[in-house]
């Protein structure tokens, strides 16, 4: 008897081991892949993604053509692929700047959560599968995918990021790209509309940058990158965060004419353009750290909207 309760004993024990076992085999597995998808950096990629799925629909809108399921799938996969690749890579090119950054030492490979050959290794495959169903769809496609690729990692992170004040302009183009190839992918062609949308995200991305490198400017010294707020005084960065303001508020107001868009999107460029030219305009007359961040922290959703609104103006009208 007593035998037999030992036995029970032990094996109760086995059995609590083998769970506690697999929950910690679950837990590690879990983290691995919040791991690998937080090194793509979501909140750029879903930034992304959605100019390009917005464009997709604007395409069909413009065009009459039919939007295929499959297609949209396909591009969904391609873009957001391409884009995770991206970031993935230049995580891993910045992987030193990272680690003496306030901002950034907590991200996955300077934390050491993951190690940098794997990093690259999972950045060269989520780029080499976007470009290859980008592929699958056309060849222009396939081409905005390229040029988004080489702009972003090698002429941004590896040429003029830590030599450059000016880095972001041509860095910046890449950020355009996924509207040209959402709207390739619908129509094989490139139209006007869809540059002045590339445009508009081009213009956008320089006082989104800037400002957070006001914000962060100390974090920049340390890692040595010639951010423009670093490497001039804080009134020239100002200056010209307001400038790609003025010029980017106006523009979006010319989408409307170009892409015969409803009063939805005419109202939310209104609207939003004039929050961003006021947050922004304070900033330029009382430089404040705070300021810089409200500007930073509101300039994605003023993208989000004016491209949602676009999408729903295109339903509404076809509606």
């Amino acid at each position: 008897m007593e035998r037999d309760t030992a036995t029970c004993v032990e094996s109760c024990r086995c059995f609590h081991n083998l769970r506690g076992s697999s929950k910690r085999l679950q837990t590690t597995a879990t983290q691995t892949v919040k791991n690998y998808i937080e090194v793509t950096k979501p909140p750029i990629v879903l930034l992304l993604v959605f100019t390009s799925l917005a464009t997709m629909i604007l395409a069909w809108k413009h065009t009459q053509l039919p939007l295929r399921p499959e297609l949209f799938l396909t591009a969904a996969v391609a873009i957001t692929a391409a884009s995770a690749g991206c970031d993935t890579l230049t995580s891993y090119v910045d992987r030193d700047i990272d680690a003496v950054m306030y901002r950034t030492k907590h991200r996955p490979i300077p934390s050491g959560r993951i190690r940098p050959t794997r990093a690259l290794i999972w950045g060269l495959f989520l780029a080499a599968a976007g470009l290859a169903l980008a592929y699958w769809i056309n060849m222009l496609s396939f081409a905005w995918i390229a040029l988004g690729v080489i702009d972003n990692v090698v002429v941004y992170s590896l040429i003029l990021k830590r030599r450059n004040p000016l880095n972001i302009i041509l860095g910046g183009i890449s950020g355009g790209l996924p509207v040209m190839f959402g709207w390739s992918a619908v129509t094989g062609s490139a139209e006007l509309l869809p540059v002045l949308l590339a445009a508009l995200v081009v213009l956008w991305i320089p006082g989104h940058i800037w400002s957070l490198a006001i914000f962060t400017r100390e974090d920049y010294e340390r890692a040595k990158v010639p951010m423009l707020p670093v490497v001039t005084n804080l009134k020239t960065a100002l200056r010209c965060i307001v400038s790609t303001i003025v010029l980017m508020v106006p523009f979006s107001v010319w989408i409307f004419f170009e892409g015969s868009f409803g009063l939805i999107y005419l109202a939310t460029a209104v609207l939003f353009g004039t929050l961003v030219l006021y947050i922004n305009f304070r900033l330029f007359m009382r430089p404040d750290n705070t300021l810089a961040y409200k500007a930073f922290k509101t300039s994605s959703p003023y993208l989000f909207a004016l491209f949602l609104a676009m999408m729903i103006d295109s339903f509404v009208r076809i509606i």
